[in-house]
C-alpha cells in the first residue's frame, strides 16, 4: 500500500509519527506533505521525517482560511495525481480531505475535538474512517459530520500513543539556556487564528505573573509571528521565546508546571504526569472534560492560582499505548 500523510499544524508530526512508523514497519510506503505554519516544518525536521511543503496558513479571517485551504487543496491534488496513493491520512487536515476526494482516494481523519468548524465537518463527511478517542460519544461525532459506521474510537489519549516510547532529552534545557534551579513553566498561547478561539485575557495575566516571579523562568511557545513579536516587545528576561522548533514533549517533561490555551500540550502534560492548567476559552471538548473530572487537568480561573514551586515527581509516560491498531485502521480504510 502507498499512504499519503499531510501535516498542517505543529502537533501533527508528533501525533502521526508512530502511525507512520508502524505503517513502514509493515512494508507500506508513506509520503508526507506539510503546510508551513508555526513549528510544523521544524518539528518534521527534528523527527527526521522527509516531506514536501505546500502552502501557508490563511490567517485569522474566514475568507483567508477558505482562500488558502482551497488553493492548497488543489495544489496537493495536482501533486498527488498519478502517484498511486491507496489512502490518505490527516489529523484535522481539511486540505488532504478535499484533495483526496477530488482524486477518489479514500481518506482517514484523526481528531480529538468534536466541536470543529464547518470545514472539519466537511472533512469528516468526506473521510472513509474517522479515528477519535472513546471519550467522545458517537452522537457528538454524528453531529460533527462523522456517521457511526465510519468511526474508530480508540482508548485513552492520542498522546498516550505517540509518547509511549518517549524518553525526554535534557539537551532541550541547555539549548534554551534554562537555569535548572529556577521553577520552569511552559506556556502555550491561545490559538488566535482558529475558528474555535475566543478572546482570552487570562493569558496576558499568566504571562505577567510568570514574568514577575524572580524564581521562575517561563518558556513560551508562540503559535504565530504576531504572538512572538508581542512577547519580544515586553523585554522580560525571564521569558524565553524560542526562535526555532524545540522538543516540546521533552520541555513538558522537565517542566514544573504547564499552562496552555490549546489541547495537545495540555494532554502531553497529562500523559507525562506534569502538573497542568488549561486556559482554553473555547467550548471544552469531551476529552478535556473527562480529564478535568478525573483531576488530571485543572482549569485556571486566575493567575493567582498558580503555585510556582519545583515539582517532586519525575515525568514519564503514564499510560503508554501501541499505535499498531491505528495503523491497521488506515490500511483497512484503503481495503474497504
Amino acid at each position: 500500500m502507498k499512504v499519503w500523510v499531510d501535516c498542517t499544524a505543529a502537533a501533527h508530526p508528533l501525533v502521526l509519527r508512530p502511525v507512520i512508523e508502524k505503517l513502514r514497519e509493515a512494508g507500506h510506503q508513506v509520503e508526507i506533505t506539510a503546510r508551513d505554519y508555526g513549528q510544523t516544518l521544524g518539528i518534521l525536521d527534528n523527527l527526521g521525517l522527509e516531506y514536501r511543503a505546500f502552502g501557508e496558513h490563511g490567517g485569522g479571517s474566514m475568507a483567508g482560511k477558505i482562500r488558502s485551504g482551497v488553493g492548497r487543496s488543489y495544489t496537493l491534488a495536482r501533486w498527488a495525481r498519478g502517484r498511486g496513493f491507496n489512502v490518505a491520512l490527516g489529523h484535522g487536515s481539511v486540505d488532504i480531505a478535499f484533495a483526496s476526494k477530488l482524486l477518489g482516494i479514500p481518506s482517514v481523519q484523526m481528531q480529538d475535538y468534536e466541536f470543529a468548524g464547518l470545514q472539519r465537518q466537511l472533512a469528516f463527511r468526506a473521510a472513509r474512517t474517522v479515528m477519535v478517542p472513546d471519550a467522545i460519544s458517537v452522537e457528538a461525532m454524528r453531529k460533527a459530520g462523522a456517521a457511526a459506521k465510519k468511526l474508530f474510537r480508540y482508548p485513552g489519549l492520542k498522546e498516550d500513543y505517540y509518547l509511549a516510547d518517549f524518553k525526554p532529552d535534557p539537551a532541550v534545557l541547555d539549548q534554551l539556556g534554562i537555569d535548572r534551579e529556577r521553577v520552569l513553566a511552559v506556556v502555550r498561547p491561545p490559538p488566535e487564528s482558529s475558528a474555535y478561539h475566543h478572546e482570552n485575557p487570562l493569558y496576558e495575566a499568566v504571562i505577567d505573573r510568570l514574568a514577575a516571579d524572580p524564581d521562575t523562568v517561563a518558556v513560551v511557545i508562540p503559535r504565530t509571528e504576531n504572538q512572538r513579536r508581542r512577547l519580544h516587545e515586553r523585554g522580560d528576561s525571564s521569558l524565553i521565546v524560542p526562535d526555532h522548533a524545540v522538543d516540546g514533549p521533552a520541555l513538558v517533561a522537565f517542566a514544573d508546571i504547564v499552562i496552555s490555551a490549546g489541547g495537545t500540550m495540555n494532554r502531553e502534560a497529562v500523559a507525562l504526569g506534569t502538573p497542568v492548567f488549561t486556559i482554553f476559552s473555547g467550548r471544552m471538548g469531551a476529552v478535556d472534560e473527562q480529564l478535568i473530572s478525573d483531576g488530571r487537568l485543572r482549569v485556571l480561573e486566575s493567575a493567582d492560582q498558580l503555585e510556582l514551586v519545583k515539582r517532586t515527581t519525575e515525568a514519564g509516560p503514564r499510560n503508554p499505548r501501541d499505535a499498531a491498531p491505528l495503523a491497521h485502521e488506515v490500511i483497512a480504510a484503503a481495503k474497504a
